[in-house]
């Protein structure tokens, strides 16, 4: 009985993790993609790296899906222990 609940707990964990994390990376790397406003990149190449919103709003989007990422590697984790346990 255990064994099946750590196994459908971590295979939940698993499928919403990696599908959290992909949109989570997804969001951070679309604004990398496109060129933005000329003026705005102009003015936010004279700042420090640190104060520029792009660059803070990246490296946030990033720590949030490497936490995602993080919790579907748990989920493998889980679905390992339960295979070994049975």
């Amino acid at each position: 009985m255990t064994r099946w609940l750590v196994l459908a707990c971590g295979l939940a964990s698993l499928a919403i993790g990696s599908w959290r994390g992909y949109l989570a990376t997804r969001a951070a790397v679309a604004p990398l993609v496109h060129d933005g406003d000329p003026t705005r990149t102009a003015i936010e190449a004279t700042r420090r790296v640190v104060d520029r919103p792009r660059v803070r709003l990246f490296a946030r989007r990033l720590v949030v899906a490497i936490g995602w990422l993080a919790v579907a590697m748990y989920g493998l984790f889980l679905v390992t222990a339960a295979q070994v346990a049975g």
